[in-house]
């Protein structure tokens, strides 16, 4: 995937703010019966009816999927491809036999459902070539983390709609070019923090919010916790995979397959445990609650003032993300967060006049996810908190019944989504707070509206990091 050059793109069928393209102006002017001029504008004069149905290509939305390794197959491209008003038209892969795999896998799913031999989907090495494909609305992102910002405000300055991965990047100022740049496009981006359109998160957030467990003093978050690993030998590069596109803006490293993925089949990947591509599970699961958390405290849009910890890093090998851990952070409302591995993994929310502690129960979104113990997906301490009923006149948050189809209604309506950019950005800087703090041993100070540390160079340096050319993220400072 190389990056977008300087070219200026001039996409006709953009949508400007209010969501006009081209399809709006063929059913626009069909429906009002003026057909003058559109001869000379290169469209037919004559539109048979068939064409303005409900399953008219001009009523569905086109979408790109970058990246059809096991996240997208397992998730991001089988929840969206449920949506009769979708349609994915495009891969794009930078291992050729993944990219292929992906059209065959888009393919079956589409002849298995019409019952009709399929074969409408193109593929691209090259993620500026899918992003110049004007008949393209919009993209799902589902790369390893190191190329989260990158390719998102490629996407959104090319003009689409995006569902990115989380974490939304693997740095702090990473995360706020990201933000920046939706915003400035006016585009439509979700950030697959998917806990929030399940039911449990969202009712145990209002219960919060609606004062159930009394004033909130506590929140304890449960992570799982990855391994290390050995010294793995350097191998050569398959064939199918252009490697240099995959570091992307990372440090030039030697091949070897656990760095990268599996090339026969779509197990849970290395890349997941080097640090040079993610954080490890303080991100990569710690994104998600984190989110919840933030949503049950009413602090989706900040951070914590002050944070400190600890963690064991693999001394040797090739996986180097953090071990173990226990960190801490306290907001400006008082209310303090403890994140570690030696906690049940879930969001556990403690008042003044009881808890609540939620988490996933059985769901999975991937059949390669660290596995967890059987829990209950809510308890409380009192199970009358969590018979209460939400009134009315109460607050009640944004709902959504599941995360891709939400994504979907909004690039129509063009409300924002349950998880929108600066939301994601605040909940993944927030775990890269933490990170830092394990890294450094003392206390750290931290200044949510500057996203900056006080008086504090050696944490500031690790905000941001070096970018490889010419793979650099536009917006840093």
């Amino acid at each position: 995937m190389q990056p977008i050059g300087t070219k200026k793109l001039k996409n006709k069928t953009m949508p400007d703010n209010k969501g006009f393209n081209r399809r709006d102006f063929m059913k626009s002017t069909v429906k009002t019966g003026v057909a003058t001029g559109i001869a000379s504008l290169g469209f037919p004069t004559i539109v048979p009816a068939h064409v303005m149905g409900k399953d008219a290509p001009s009523n569905k939305i086109n979408i790109g999927a970058i990246g059809v390794g096991r996240i997208s197959r397992d998730h991001d491209m089988a929840e969206t491809l449920k949506y009769d008003h979708a349609r994915i038209m495009a891969v794009c892969d930078v291992d050729s036999k993944r990219l292929a795999e992906g059209k065959q896998y888009v393919h079956e799913y589409y002849t298995k459902k019409t019952g009709k031999a399929y074969d409408g989907v193109s593929m691209y090495g090259d993620h500026q070539e899918m992003l110049l494909n004007k008949d393209i609305d919009a993209v799902l992102i589902s790369t390893p983390d190191h190329s989260h910002a990158f390719l998102g405000i490629h996407a959104v300055e090319a003009g689409k709609d995006v569902y990115l991965q989380k974490p939304a990047s693997l740095t702090i100022a990473e995360g706020r070019a990201l933000s920046n740049a939706v915003h400035r496009n006016g585009k439509i981006l979700q950030i697959g923090s998917q806990q929030r359109s399940s039911p449990q998160f969202r009712y145990a957030a209002e219960l919060v919010r609606n004062g159930r467990i009394g004033e909130l003093k506590e929140v304890f978050i449960g992570l799982p916790s990855d391994p290390g690993g050995e010294v793995e030998p350097e191998m050569p590069i398959p064939k199918t995979l252009n490697y240099d596109a995959w570091l992307g803006s990372t440090p030039y490293v030697y091949y070897t397959e656990k760095r990268v993925h599996p090339q026969n089949d779509y197990s849970r990947p290395g890349w997941l445990r080097c640090e040079q591509f993610g954080a490890g599970m303080i991100t990569g699961w710690g994104t998600h609650h984190v989110d919840i958390a933030h949503w049950g405290m009413d602090t989706e849009y900040t951070g914590p003032v002050e944070v400190w910890g600890k963690a064991d890093f693999p001394k040797s090998g090739l996986w180097n993300v953090h071990g173990s851990f226990t960190t801490h952070g306290k907001y400006a409302n008082g209310v303090t967060m403890t994140i570690s591995t030696e906690l049940p993994n879930g969001v556990k929310f403690v008042g003044s006049e009881g808890w609540i502690f939620v988490t996933r129960g059985n769901y999975k979104a991937s059949a390669n996810e660290p596995a967890v113990p059987n829990q209950k997906a809510l308890s409380a301490s009192n199970p009358k908190i969590i018979e209460s009923v939400i009134g009315a006149n109460e607050i009640n948050l944004y709902r959504s019944d599941e995360h891709h189809g939400n994504w979907l209604d909004c690039i129509t309506t063009r409300k924002q989504p349950i998880t929108p950019v600066e939301v994601g950005h605040r909940g993944c800087s927030t775990c890269l707070i933490h990170h830092i703090a394990m890294r450094l041993p003392r206390p750290l100070h931290w200044d949510p509206l500057n996203e900056r540390f006080i008086n504090d160079d050696e944490a500031n340096a690790l905000l941001n990091r070096q970018h490889r050319f010419p793979y650099l993220v536009k917006g840093l400072s």
